[in-house]
């Protein structure tokens, strides 16, 4: 998987539980903020689409939890980008920006609703055209 978009961010004291490492659901917020830089570089504005009548929700994510982080580490948030039908489906990973150890693996497949339907957004297709990562073609497929 090749990463097409890379942000660097620290982590805060608040987002870090008793542990003293970096409570679950924050990975969840960089790879959100990830996304939204991502799409910002590509043109694209949530609010602007909104009123267009089309929001990209989450439908699905998998997360993989690896090599904690804690509090003032700094870390590398990446992605690449896949397409699934009308799913666009980020794989992001975060690694601490000291060793790139490995410390989250996500699989966040979002959608589009056009005016409340499930549906293809001509926007997102041509902001994301030179960015989506092509999946070889099966054995006999032209």
């Amino acid at each position: 998987m090749t990463y097409i978009y890379e942000t660097r961010m620290q982590v805060r004291d608040y987002e870090c539980d008793i542990e003293g490492i970096v409570n679950n659901a924050n990975y969840l917020h960089y790879a959100e903020h990830t996304r939204h830089l991502f799409l910002k570089e590509c043109g694209l504005s949530f609010a602007e689409m909104h009123r267009k009548g089309v929001d990209a929700v989450v439908a699905r994510m998998n997360l993989q939890f690896k090599t904690p982080l804690t509090c003032d580490d700094e870390f590398i948030s990446r992605l690449a980008l896949t397409n699934e039908g009308v799913k666009y489906v980020f794989h992001q990973d975060i690694f601490r920006a000291s060793d790139e150890k490995l410390c989250f693996r996500g699989r966040m497949e979002l959608v589009c609703l056009v005016n409340g339907r499930l549906g293809r957004s001509e926007d997102y297709d041509r902001a994301f055209q030179n960015f989506i990562e092509k999946k070889a073609k099966k054995d006999g497929e032209q």
